[in-house]
Order: C-alpha cells, then structure tokens, then sequence
C-alpha cells in the first residue's frame, strides 16, 4: 500500500475515531471540531499529495514536508496553549468550589451545634418541669 492510500485511510479512521467519542460523549463538540477540522484537511491531502506541493509553492516555501512540519509544529503548540488555559480555568474553579463546601461544612456544623444545644435546653426545661 503506497503512502497516498494510507494518509488517506487513516485520516478516514480518525474521522471516525473522532465522531464516535463524541457519539459515546468521552469528546465535547468543542473539541472533537477542531480535530474534525483537521481530518477534513488531512484526507484531501491522502487523496492528491500534488496539492500540498502547489500551496507550499504559493506560499514560497521550499519543500511540501517543511510546510506541513511547521504547520503540524503551530497547530500543536496552539493545542497545548489551549489547554494549559483550560487547565488554570478549572484549577481556579475547583478552588472556588472547595472554598464553598468548607463554608458550607462550617454552616452546617453551626446549625447541627446550635440545633444540639436547643434540645438540650428543652430537655433541661422539661425535665425541671417534670415532664
């Protein structure tokens, strides 16, 4: 099998790698767009390989290869500023969140503290009352 047929049959499976995780929801659409996107560019690419040496041409770039290892090189360094903001969204957010349960815990403990020493109170006056 040359290397036009398997560029193009592999881009075909991560298509629809991508599609069933977003089917089986493990890839929000967010996501699984971008990496959809990708596979749309990758499988005309496997299917006429000419195509990549006219627009590396164009845009004056000496070798097909050197353009898609820059592009390839971008695409994953964009990849990986994404998600390193996504990560410190989510840290933030967890944070914000175990602060509330701790002030809910607090609350909780008042009201259980307070609740125990209003029986007992009562206890006390019925007792004295010979309830």
């Amino acid at each position: 099998m040359n290397l036009t047929v398997l560029t193009a049959v592999m881009a075909l499976i991560f298509l629809g790698s991508v599609l069933e995780l977003v089917r089986r929801r493990r890839m929000r659409e967010k996501y699984a767009a971008l990496w959809i996107l990708v596979g749309i560019v990758i499988v005309p690419l496997g299917f006429f390989p000419t195509a990549l040496n006219e627009v590396s041409r164009h845009l004056g770039v000496a070798s097909a290869v050197s353009l898609v290892l820059f592009v390839g090189l971008m695409f994953l360094l964009l990849v990986c500023l994404h998600l390193s903001w996504e990560s410190s969204r989510l840290e933030d957010e967890t944070r914000v969140l175990a602060e509330e349960v701790a002030l809910l815990h607090l609350k909780v403990d008042l009201l259980s503290r307070d609740a125990g020493t209003f029986e007992s109170v009562e206890t006390a006056e019925a007792a004295h009352r010979g309830e």
